[in-house]
Protein backbone atom coordinates (compact mmCIF):
# COMPACT_ATOMS: atom_id res chain seq x y z
CA UNK A 1 0.00 0.00 0.00
CA UNK A 2 1.33 3.37 -1.06
CA UNK A 3 1.47 5.81 1.82
CA UNK A 4 2.55 8.78 -0.30
CA UNK A 5 0.28 11.56 0.97
CA UNK A 6 0.33 13.29 -2.42
CA UNK A 7 -1.35 10.26 -3.99
CA UNK A 8 -3.86 9.73 -1.22
CA UNK A 9 -7.33 10.78 -2.40
CA UNK A 10 -8.23 11.66 1.18
CA UNK A 11 -5.49 14.25 1.34
CA UNK A 12 -5.18 17.59 -0.47
CA UNK A 13 -3.24 16.32 -3.44
CA UNK A 14 -6.16 16.66 -5.84
CA UNK A 15 -6.87 20.11 -4.49
CA UNK A 16 -3.33 21.13 -5.38
CA UNK A 17 -3.69 19.73 -8.87
CA UNK A 18 -7.06 21.48 -9.30
CA UNK A 19 -5.49 24.74 -8.15
CA UNK A 20 -2.69 24.44 -10.70
CA UNK A 21 -5.15 23.63 -13.49
CA UNK A 22 -7.32 26.61 -12.57
CA UNK A 23 -4.30 28.89 -12.56
CA UNK A 24 -3.32 27.57 -15.95
CA UNK A 25 -6.79 28.15 -17.38
CA UNK A 26 -6.89 31.65 -15.95
CA UNK A 27 -3.56 32.38 -17.50
CA UNK A 28 -4.73 31.01 -20.81
CA UNK A 29 -7.89 33.14 -20.76
CA UNK A 30 -5.97 36.29 -19.98
CA UNK A 31 -3.59 35.49 -22.77
CA UNK A 32 -6.42 35.11 -25.23
CA UNK A 33 -7.94 38.41 -24.19
CA UNK A 34 -4.62 40.18 -24.44
CA UNK A 35 -4.07 38.68 -27.86
CA UNK A 36 -7.45 39.83 -29.10
CA UNK A 37 -6.83 43.34 -27.87
CA UNK A 38 -3.47 43.27 -29.53
CA UNK A 39 -5.05 42.31 -32.83
CA UNK A 40 -7.61 45.18 -32.53
CA UNK A 41 -7.14 48.86 -33.38
CA UNK A 42 -4.95 51.13 -31.33
CA UNK A 43 -6.48 53.86 -29.18
CA UNK A 44 -5.77 56.61 -31.75
CA UNK A 45 -6.88 54.42 -34.67
CA UNK A 46 -10.17 53.57 -32.99
CA UNK A 47 -10.77 57.24 -32.24
CA UNK A 48 -10.11 58.29 -35.84
CA UNK A 49 -12.36 55.52 -37.17
CA UNK A 50 -15.15 56.58 -34.83
CA UNK A 51 -14.75 60.23 -35.84
CA UNK A 52 -14.84 59.31 -39.55
CA UNK A 53 -18.01 57.27 -39.05
CA UNK A 54 -19.58 60.16 -37.13
CA UNK A 55 -18.71 62.66 -39.85
CA UNK A 56 -20.15 60.43 -42.58
CA UNK A 57 -23.34 59.91 -40.58
CA UNK A 58 -23.58 63.65 -39.90
CA UNK A 59 -23.25 64.53 -43.59
CA UNK A 60 -25.86 61.95 -44.52
CA UNK A 61 -28.25 63.22 -41.86
CA UNK A 62 -27.78 66.85 -42.90
CA UNK A 63 -28.34 66.07 -46.58
CA UNK A 64 -31.47 64.12 -45.67
CA UNK A 65 -32.89 67.08 -43.77
CA UNK A 66 -32.06 69.39 -46.68
CA UNK A 67 -33.95 67.10 -49.06
CA UNK A 68 -36.94 67.01 -46.71
CA UNK A 69 -36.90 70.79 -46.46
CA UNK A 70 -36.84 71.07 -50.25
CA UNK A 71 -39.91 68.84 -50.45
CA UNK A 72 -41.70 71.25 -48.12
CA UNK A 73 -40.65 74.19 -50.28
CA UNK A 74 -41.85 72.39 -53.39
CA UNK A 75 -45.23 71.68 -51.79
CA UNK A 76 -45.53 75.33 -50.74
CA UNK A 77 -44.70 76.49 -54.29
CA UNK A 78 -47.65 74.42 -55.52
CA UNK A 79 -49.89 76.15 -52.96
CA UNK A 80 -48.73 79.58 -54.12
CA UNK A 81 -49.28 78.67 -57.76
CA UNK A 82 -52.90 77.65 -57.22
CA UNK A 83 -53.72 80.66 -55.06
CA UNK A 84 -52.17 82.95 -57.68
CA UNK A 85 -54.23 81.25 -60.37
CA UNK A 86 -57.37 81.87 -58.35
CA UNK A 87 -56.43 85.53 -57.86
CA UNK A 88 -55.98 85.97 -61.62
CA UNK A 89 -59.33 84.32 -62.29
CA UNK A 90 -61.02 86.58 -59.76
CA UNK A 91 -59.62 89.64 -61.52
CA UNK A 92 -61.03 88.39 -64.80
CA UNK A 93 -64.33 87.60 -63.12
CA UNK A 94 -64.59 91.10 -61.67
CA UNK A 95 -63.94 92.66 -65.07
CA UNK A 96 -66.56 90.42 -66.65
CA UNK A 97 -69.19 91.20 -64.02
CA UNK A 98 -68.47 94.94 -64.28
CA UNK A 99 -69.56 94.81 -67.91
CA UNK A 100 -73.06 93.83 -66.81
CA UNK A 101 -73.37 95.14 -63.25
CA UNK A 102 -71.62 98.49 -63.09
CA UNK A 103 -73.67 99.62 -60.11
CA UNK A 104 -72.43 96.86 -57.76
CA UNK A 105 -69.70 99.13 -56.44
CA UNK A 106 -69.64 97.84 -52.88
CA UNK A 107 -69.26 94.26 -54.03
CA UNK A 108 -66.37 95.18 -56.33
CA UNK A 109 -64.67 97.17 -53.59
CA UNK A 110 -64.98 94.26 -51.15
CA UNK A 111 -63.29 91.93 -53.62
CA UNK A 112 -60.57 94.49 -54.40
CA UNK A 113 -59.85 95.14 -50.72
CA UNK A 114 -59.69 91.43 -49.91
CA UNK A 115 -57.41 90.90 -52.90
CA UNK A 116 -55.12 93.67 -51.68
CA UNK A 117 -55.04 92.25 -48.16
CA UNK A 118 -53.91 88.88 -49.48
CA UNK A 119 -51.17 90.52 -51.51
CA UNK A 120 -49.91 92.50 -48.51
CA UNK A 121 -48.95 89.37 -46.58
CA UNK A 122 -45.36 88.42 -47.30
CA UNK A 123 -45.13 84.69 -46.99
CA UNK A 124 -42.74 82.23 -48.58
CA UNK A 125 -41.18 78.85 -47.85
CA UNK A 126 -38.30 80.41 -45.90
CA UNK A 127 -40.35 82.47 -43.44
CA UNK A 128 -43.26 80.11 -42.89
CA UNK A 129 -44.48 80.35 -39.31
CA UNK A 130 -47.79 79.60 -37.63
CA UNK A 131 -48.83 83.21 -37.02
CA UNK A 132 -48.14 84.39 -40.57
CA UNK A 133 -49.81 81.35 -42.09
CA UNK A 134 -52.92 82.03 -40.00
CA UNK A 135 -53.03 85.60 -41.32
CA UNK A 136 -52.58 84.34 -44.86
CA UNK A 137 -55.35 81.77 -44.50
CA UNK A 138 -57.66 84.33 -42.88
CA UNK A 139 -57.09 86.74 -45.76
CA UNK A 140 -57.76 84.00 -48.29
CA UNK A 141 -60.98 83.13 -46.46
CA UNK A 142 -62.02 86.79 -46.58
CA UNK A 143 -61.37 86.81 -50.30
CA UNK A 144 -63.49 83.68 -50.67
CA UNK A 145 -66.34 85.45 -48.87
CA UNK A 146 -66.08 88.46 -51.17
CA UNK A 147 -66.07 86.10 -54.13
CA UNK A 148 -69.31 84.51 -52.96
CA UNK A 149 -70.91 87.95 -52.81
CA UNK A 150 -69.70 88.65 -56.31
CA UNK A 151 -71.16 85.37 -57.52
CA UNK A 152 -74.50 86.21 -55.91
CA UNK A 153 -74.65 89.38 -57.99
CA UNK A 154 -74.96 87.29 -61.14
CA UNK A 155 -78.40 86.12 -60.02
CA UNK A 156 -79.75 89.58 -60.81
CA UNK A 157 -78.29 89.66 -64.31
CA UNK A 158 -79.52 86.85 -66.61
CA UNK A 159 -77.40 88.08 -69.51
CA UNK A 160 -74.31 87.83 -67.32
CA UNK A 161 -75.12 84.25 -66.40
CA UNK A 162 -75.40 83.37 -70.08
CA UNK A 163 -72.13 85.05 -71.03
CA UNK A 164 -69.65 82.55 -72.53
CA UNK A 165 -66.62 84.09 -70.83
CA UNK A 166 -68.50 84.05 -67.53
CA UNK A 167 -69.27 80.35 -67.92
CA UNK A 168 -65.63 79.58 -68.70
CA UNK A 169 -64.52 81.44 -65.60
CA UNK A 170 -67.03 79.40 -63.62
CA UNK A 171 -65.48 76.14 -64.74
CA UNK A 172 -61.89 77.33 -64.28
CA UNK A 173 -62.55 78.77 -60.86
CA UNK A 174 -64.23 75.61 -59.63
CA UNK A 175 -61.30 73.52 -60.84
CA UNK A 176 -58.85 75.87 -59.13
CA UNK A 177 -60.73 75.66 -55.83
CA UNK A 178 -60.46 71.88 -56.01
CA UNK A 179 -56.73 72.07 -56.73
CA UNK A 180 -56.22 74.47 -53.83
CA UNK A 181 -57.80 71.97 -51.47
CA UNK A 182 -55.54 69.23 -52.87
CA UNK A 183 -52.25 71.14 -52.67
CA UNK A 184 -53.04 72.32 -49.16
CA UNK A 185 -53.58 68.74 -48.09
CA UNK A 186 -50.34 67.69 -49.81
CA UNK A 187 -48.46 70.49 -48.07
CA UNK A 188 -49.76 69.45 -44.66
CA UNK A 189 -48.65 65.87 -45.31
CA UNK A 190 -45.12 66.82 -46.38
CA UNK A 191 -44.77 69.33 -43.55
CA UNK A 192 -45.86 66.73 -41.00
CA UNK A 193 -43.24 64.25 -42.23
CA UNK A 194 -40.56 66.95 -42.10
CA UNK A 195 -41.58 68.09 -38.61
CA UNK A 196 -41.50 64.53 -37.32
CA UNK A 197 -37.96 63.99 -38.58
CA UNK A 198 -36.50 67.17 -37.08
CA UNK A 199 -38.00 66.28 -33.70
CA UNK A 200 -36.58 62.75 -33.57
CA UNK A 201 -33.34 62.07 -31.72
CA UNK A 202 -30.58 62.48 -32.76
CA UNK A 203 -31.72 64.43 -35.85
CA UNK A 204 -33.17 67.09 -33.59
CA UNK A 205 -29.61 67.99 -32.58
CA UNK A 206 -28.63 68.66 -36.19
CA UNK A 207 -31.90 70.49 -36.80
CA UNK A 208 -31.17 72.82 -33.91
CA UNK A 209 -27.57 73.43 -34.92
CA UNK A 210 -28.29 74.11 -38.60
CA UNK A 211 -31.56 75.98 -38.16
CA UNK A 212 -34.14 73.51 -39.49
CA UNK A 213 -37.36 74.94 -38.07
CA UNK A 214 -40.78 73.38 -37.66
CA UNK A 215 -43.33 74.19 -40.39
CA UNK A 216 -46.96 75.16 -39.70
CA UNK A 217 -50.06 73.50 -41.12
CA UNK A 218 -53.13 74.76 -42.88
CA UNK A 219 -56.07 74.58 -40.51
CA UNK A 220 -59.01 72.45 -41.58
CA UNK A 221 -62.11 74.38 -42.52
CA UNK A 222 -65.75 73.53 -41.99
CA UNK A 223 -66.94 71.43 -44.89
CA UNK A 224 -63.39 70.70 -45.99
CA UNK A 225 -64.31 67.05 -46.41
CA UNK A 226 -66.48 68.09 -49.38
CA UNK A 227 -65.04 69.34 -52.62
CA UNK A 228 -65.57 73.11 -52.89
CA UNK A 229 -67.87 74.23 -55.68
CA UNK A 230 -68.41 77.51 -57.46
CA UNK A 231 -71.98 77.51 -58.69
CA UNK A 232 -73.30 80.24 -60.96
CA UNK A 233 -76.61 78.54 -61.72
Amino acid sequence: MNNDPNLNPNNGGNQGMNFDMKNGMNGLNMGNITGKLGKGCSGLGCLLAALAALVIWGISTYNGLVNDQQEVEKAWANVETQYQRRADLIDNLVNTVKGYAKHERETFEAVTNARTKVGSIELNAENLDEETLKKFQSAQNELSGALKSLIAVSENYPELKANENFLQLQSQLEGTENRIATVREDFNKVAKEYNTKIKQFPKNIFAGIFGFKEKPYFAAQAGAENAPKVNFD
